[in-house]
């Protein structure tokens, strides 16, 4: 089985190692080509929350594919997405009442910085068009959600120059860099359409997190200077950090919110764009300029919708959440084993997050092929070591992943 005419995502071809080729995939166990099985750590980049294949998702898609696996979503709707939005807006806080429905994260922000910006426009401050993020942030590889990342690293500092100019500040961690913030925006506020950040974890640029308080103040400074406020919670959504939504955590309610990820339960793409009430109003006219001219071809599909409702009904039927705390709690006295070893930076958990933080990158190839040795499916990026598995892992389970990622890593750091 040839894989060299495949391109694959975040490699270099010319000297990553040979993929793994999975055949099949049970609960948090992925099974490979050639027989060995290994424990998932890292939940298929964090979508799988109630493991892979779970039986009440698979009965939810298989039933939506008998009766209509697709129908464009202009001028029709169907049952699964109006139950989805009706569901997602019922669970989302605040008045986040309007969805509009897309296939990735990526897409997901792009949608939310067109309809800030839009909104702006619509009411005649067609100047607001600059948004305000923070370093070490990720909001996808879309060339609008790459200008509001702030990543050093080579793949997005190719397009510099290219890609729209933000501002992007170090994320305020302390009442000082909050007061700095807050002049900053002020200062820009006139040409602010929005403020956009992931809450309390900023996940993939280096799994780093920030408290409730912090998020809590950079909410009511945008409040306070009438900026629009966009949380990207496509990592964080559904429960990962202890809370269903990572912004409860700091009663913030945002003016758009981006889900996906674990929306369908890593079952099919889908994501949402979701906004209030107030700025899906600034669309409403008697004329075709003012609506949201975006519709992916995909939208609203209702195999994902319909795997989406299934997940839903998984988070209000089993302790998802009661599950994250357990998880948590595992997380944090077993990866206590890596303090203190001298090639580690730090060891911090939120939630279903573990992370080892190096003191400087490693060859990433060498340890993925030490953690398969070991049984188990971790990916290290940058200079993290970091565990997201499915919700339902249980304990058995996760002390292989700890105990793995403690026998790696102190190998590793000598």
């Amino acid at each position: 089985m040839s894989v060299s005419q495949l391109w694959l995502p975040y490699c270099q071809m010319h000297t990553a190692p040979k993929p793994q080729i999975a055949v099949r995939t049970e609960g948090v166990r992925i099974y490979l080509h050639d027989g060995r099985i290994l424990i998932d750590g890292m939940s298929s980049w964090w979508t799988a929350c109630h493991g892979y294949n779970h039986p009440h998702i698979r009965q939810a898609v298989t039933e939506q594919l008998e009766s209509m696996p697709h129908i464009m979503l202009g001028g029709l709707v169907h049952e699964p997405v109006l139950n989805l939005t009706n569901r997602l807006t019922g669970m989302l806080p605040g008045a986040l009442h309007h969805v509009f429905y897309s296939e990735s994260g990526s897409v997901a922000v792009e949608v939310a910085m067109k309809m800030a910006l839009q909104f702006w426009i619509n009411q005649g401050a067609a100047n607001r068009t600059r948004f305000l993020s923070f370093r070490d942030g990720y909001h996808g590889d879309t060339f609008a959600a790459m200008s509001v990342c702030g990543r050093e690293d080579g793949a997005h500092r190719l397009f510099k120059g290219i890609l729209a100019e933000q501002i992007i500040l170090d994320l305020p961690r302390s009442e000082e860099g909050l007061s700095a913030f807050a002049r900053t925006v002020k200062k820009n506020a006139s040409v602010l359409a929005g403020i956009i950040l992931e809450p309390l974890v900023q996940a993939a640029a280096g799994m780093k997190f920030h408290d409730p308080e912090i998020l809590a103040g950079i909410a009511e400074v945008a409040r306070r200077n009438d900026v629009l406020l966009i949380l990207d919670e496509i990592a964080t959504g559904f429960g990962r950090t202890g809370t269903l939504f990572a912004c409860e955590q700091a009663s913030v309610e945002p003016d758009i919110m981006t889900l996906s990820k674990a929306l369908t339960g890593g079952t099919i793409p889908l994501a949402a764009t979701v906004a209030t009430q107030r700025v899906y109003e600034a669309f409403l006219a008697d004329t075709h300029e003012q609506a949201l001219m975006h519709g992916p071809t995909f939208c609203g599909n209702p195999l994902a919708c319909a795997a989406a409702n299934a997940s839903l009904d998984l988070f209000e039927q089993e302790p998802r959440i009661v599950q994250v705390a357990t998880i948590e709690d595992q997380l944090l006295e077993g990866l206590a084993g890596c303090r203190g070893l001298s090639g580690v930076r730090d060891v911090r958990v939120k939630g279903a997050i573990g992370v080892v933080q190096l003191a400087h990158p490693p060859d990433v190839n060498v340890l993925r092929e030490r953690f398969i040795a070991e049984g188990v499916w971790v990916r290290p990026f940058g200079d993290v070591v970091y565990l997201m598995p499915a919700l339902t892992i249980n304990s058995k389970d996760l002390e292989q992943l700890i105990e793995a990622v403690n026998r790696v890593v102190r190998a590793w750091a000598g």
